[in-house]
């Protein structure tokens, strides 16, 4: 039987409940293609599932976390059309399989080739975070050319490619985050950068779309920066429909991304012409993921923290 190694959850619980072991390698079934990693990262929904705070997951023990893939195609199911073995691909698949792993399967709708420009060593921070911040601006929140955006949380995984997401749309780009990443925020695109400890962002009455990555208080208080029609969007929080009514605002949904091919091609794209450069804060091998998972739990990360992993 192959065999491959990975980074199990059997149980609930804080980062030592993770697990590297040896387990049975993946076979790809008809519209199935499995990836030989060169690379994943780490998200926080992986350390909200490993602390038992997402339903749902209990029936799935023993379950191999992760929610990003970059790497080389080493086999495809007999129906798949789009790849072939050796193309380089990157991709986020289902939550009925993690990429904690050197294999992965992904169906072929949840990948696409990876961006020339990144690398593949570098690839597997993108998906999970990109695909986020693609699908809460350009589909959710229907965000155009000539508006202006609010983003919280603008130093994180999610908000540095918002950033660029918003700005390569062209829109007029604001976003909440530590002074100290002010600099690199402007750098990625950001019109402005409000320091949320010392500066209200509230005063604001021109924002078409907040894109909230933060919730609590921060959404409650972002209400009254939308212009009349103006939408919320959240990852972390469903926005009020009472308090949208009440600005005359369109009240957006709490939501997930969902693998897309076509929005990775996008994506793909913005990268290859520059238009898209991600910041990975450090690296970590697949056995360190422990330590990895809880640098990013103890909050302070500026873009991505990347697992690189090497086939034994």
């Amino acid at each position: 039987m192959a065999s491959m190694n990975a980074v199990v959850l059997h149980r609930f619980g804080g980062a030592e409940a993770l697990n590297f072991e040896t387990i049975e390698l993946p076979s790809a079934k008809a519209r199935e293609v499995l990836v030989r990693s060169t690379s994943t990262s780490v998200n926080p929904v992986d350390f909200k599932i490993r602390n038992g705070d997402v339903p749902g997951f209990a029936d799935k023990l023993p379950y191999v976390l992760g929610r990003d893939a970059a790497g080389i195609v080493e086999r495809v199911g007999a129906d798949v059309s789009s790849f072939k073995i050796g193309d380089e691909v990157f991709g986020m698949p289902g939550f009925d399989r993690g990429t904690y792993a050197e294999f992965v399967i992904l169906h072929e709708n949840e990948l696409a080739v990876a961006p020339r420009r990144l690398g593949l060593a570098d690839a597997g921070a993108v998906p999970l975070a990109a695909l986020t911040a693609w699908q809460g601006l350009m589909e959710h929140g229907k965000l155009e050319k000539g508006q202006a955006v609010l983003i919280h949380g603008g130093a994180g995984g999610v908000g540095h490619f918002g950033i660029q997401i918003a700005r390569a749309a062209g829109a007029t780009v604001i976003t909440t985050a530590s002074a100290k990443d002010r600099a690199f925020l402007i750098e990625l695109g950001a019109d402005e950068v409000i320091d949320y400890k010392t500066s209200p962002f509230n005063d604001r009455k021109d924002i078409d779309l907040v894109f909230d990555l933060i919730g609590g208080e921060t959404q409650r208080r972002s209400w009254g920066v939308l212009k009349e029609g103006g939408t919320v969007i959240s990852t972390v929080e469903d926005p009020d429909p009472e308090l949208a009514a009440a600005h005359k605002a369109r009240a957006g949904k709490r939501y997930m991304a969902t693998p897309s091919r076509d929005n990775l091609t996008e994506i793909a794209s913005l990268i290859n012409t520059g238009q898209i450069k991600v910041e990975i804060a450090r690296r970590y091998p697949l056995n360190q993921i422990a330590v990895a998972q809880s640098v990013l739990e103890d909050g302070g990360v500026r873009g991505k923290i990347l697992i690189d992993i090497q086939v034994g």
